[in-house]
């Protein structure tokens, strides 16, 4: 049959497509205690965790079991999805697809984190996400270790050792044309008449950024801080961090 894949014995070319205002009617019968709409509602999503998963295909894992876990950040968006709020169902449950699956990969990791440092950081982005709550903008690292009370270098620790490997293979850019690899810029087989000139056109890249990112990649590539680091020091979250270096250093390349 043209078009069909098999994950799970699921034929994917066969599952339906259901429209909102369908869905929001499934939604009710759900709610309503009836059983039949929940599988409805199951069944009629399964293309949005194919979706999910297919960001995840670098990973090295079997789709079977992307496929299967995604199922059940799939079913956790049914069951808790409130009919009442103006937002669409696939907004609502691609996030919580994708985080059952990101735990699913940290809790499977090759590189193994000890049970304790593990449980710490899942309580720091609980406290994360009930301090950005409570004050609306993401907190500090040195705001999550005083309500863990817990000294902030364990934070940062825990954090970090829960981060995903990146593979070597990763594209870290790419304009259209042959993208740049994460070994693209690990490679330390230059010579000192490169390294000097390099060093050159990166410090006259750097003088073309404002203050704050040349700030920021002082301290990630200079000083050897992490992001949490960074955003600590300088009083922003990390995810604001993570963006200006990004940005400063697609800047810089245009200039390197």
């Amino acid at each position: 049959m043209t078009g069909k894949v098999e994950i799970c014995g699921v034929n994917t070319s066969e599952l339906p497509v259901l429209s909102n205002d369908v869905m929001r009617e499934l939604f009710r019968r759900m709610q309503a205690g009836d059983d039949a709409a929940r599988s409805q509602l199951i069944q009629g999503n399964l293309r949005l965790v194919l979706s999910v998963i297919q960001r995840f295909n670098n990973r090295g894992e079997p789709v079977d079991d992307l496929f299967q876990v995604g199922c059940i950040g799939l079913m956790k968006a049914i069951d808790n999805f409130d009919l009442g709020q103006n937002v669409r169902f696939s907004t609502y449950a691609v996030p919580m697809v994708i985080g059952e699956i990101r735990r699913y990969l940290r809790d499977n990791n090759a590189i193994r984190v000890s049970r304790s440092l593990r449980d710490l950081a899942y309580k720091a982005l609980q406290v994360r996400d009930s301090l950005t709550h409570r004050s609306g903008r993401e907190p500090t690292v040195g705001e999550i270790a005083d309500e863990l009370k817990v000294p902030r270098q364990e934070v940062v620790f825990a954090l970090d050792a829960i981060q995903e490997p990146v593979s070597l293979f990763e594209p870290i850019y790419e304009d259209g044309g042959d993208p740049i690899f994460v070994m693209d810029q690990i490679s330390d087989d230059r010579t000192q008449d490169e390294e000097w000139l390099e060093g050159m056109a990166i410090r006259e890249a750097m003088r073309r950024l404002p203050a704050r990112e040349q700030t920021i990649l002082q301290m990630r590539f200079f000083a050897g801080k992490t992001q949490m680091e960074v955003a600590d020091e300088i009083g922003i979250s990390q995810a604001q961090v993570s963006r200006l270096e990004k940005a400063a250093l697609l800047q810089m390349r245009k200039f390197v």
